[in-house]
């Protein structure tokens, strides 16, 4: 064998190494979550939720240590500014989990249950449009345009729009399976299934799930691309994207009653939609270093947030709230 052809071995090897390293954490801490640490249904208190998210935003900062590890310095930067876009598009979209909960009415004991397998779902369903999306600009360069066109457009859009809309009774998943699946109407508990004298019955639970799912997959077409405007290594862009939705389950039950109050997160995440999505149209003109977008995204959200809290909401505006 030749010298060449020993180092490619040793490097897919090497690379075979990280992703299981990564695979092992991740399956080892959703099982514990789940087996472990919430075994039983019960109702998460703020300082249960609020000790969690640190723990989850703790090791999700931590790994982009072991990325620095094996990928370099600039890969570990790449990482932290992935990890902030993805974590704060997700806070965002708590705003939308938090209307679902309370249109299908799912008690608060229940609700770890379904973002937990609603997690899952995100699992798989980011890596296969992540490593798509990678592999369609390593094939196609101008799909880069396409996907910094939509990145400007969906940051335009959400500057531009009011507070989202959810109308869980028009999703296509969500009409489709309960007019197909044999469905019980009331709520078993955290199940999704029960076994009734009809045979087995799916519960509202299990739309809430397909509601959760369903979103989160047109959530994942705004913040993939939004990543891989960061960075193509699939390494970076996916560990990235999984550790900051492994979060958001213990930062919905600390933000859920504080979300209304966090006003300039909205126009915030547009800016950063808009300056990634130009970042990449100029990506063969302009090479921006990582270490800016990372500065750039940390100060948009920093500055957004003391906004939020500290500058008063116009009284006009909280009372066209009706708060």
């Amino acid at each position: 064998m030749r010298a060449n052809e020993i180092l490619d071995l040793g490097g897919h090897l090497m690379t075979g190494w990280w992703w299981l390293v990564f695979g092992a954490v991740i399956v080892l801490l959703m099982a514990l979550d789940l087996l472990v640490f919430h075994r039983h249904a019960h109702r998460e208190s703020t300082r249960q939720a609020l000790l969690w998210s640190i723990v989850w935003v703790s090791l999700g900062l931590s790994f982009a240590l072991f990325v620095g590890l094996v990928r370099g310095s600039d890969a570990a930067l790449a990482y932290l500014t992935a990890y902030l876009i993805e974590e704060s598009l997700s806070v965002d979209n708590l705003f939308v989990f938090l209307a679902l909960f309370t249109y299908f009415g799912v008690a608060s004991e229940h609700q770890h249950r379904v973002l937990f397998w609603g997690i899952v779902g995100a699992i798989v369903f980011r890596g296969i449009f992540i490593f798509a999306g990678v592999a369609l600009i390593s094939r196609f360069h101008w799909v880069i345009y396409v996907l910094g066109i939509l990145l400007v457009a969906t940051g335009a859009k959400l500057g531009l729009s009011e507070a989202e809309q959810v109308h869980p009774e028009r999703n296509l998943i969500v009409r489709w399976a309960s007019r197909v699946l044999p469905m019980e109407k009331n709520f078993h508990g955290e199940h999704f299934t029960v076994r009734t004298g009809k045979g087995l019955r799916f519960t509202p639970l299990f739309l809430v799930l397909l509601a959760i799912e369903s979103t989160d997959v047109m959530f994942a077409v705004d913040s993939v691309p939004a990543v891989l405007a960061v960075s193509r290594d699939p390494f970076v862009v996916y560990t990235s994207n999984i550790f900051a939705v492994l979060g958001l389950r213990a930062l919905y039950f600390v933000l859920a009653g504080a979300l209304r109050s966090l006003r300039m997160l909205r126009p915030a995440l547009a800016i950063i939609l808009v300056l990634v999505g130009v970042k990449m149209l100029l990506a063969d003109v302009v090479e921006i270093p990582t270490a800016a977008s990372l500065v750039v995204v940390a100060v948009i959200l920093a500055v957004a947030t003391a906004w939020s809290l500290l500058v008063p909401e116009p009284k006009k505006r909280r009372a066209e709230s009706g708060s």
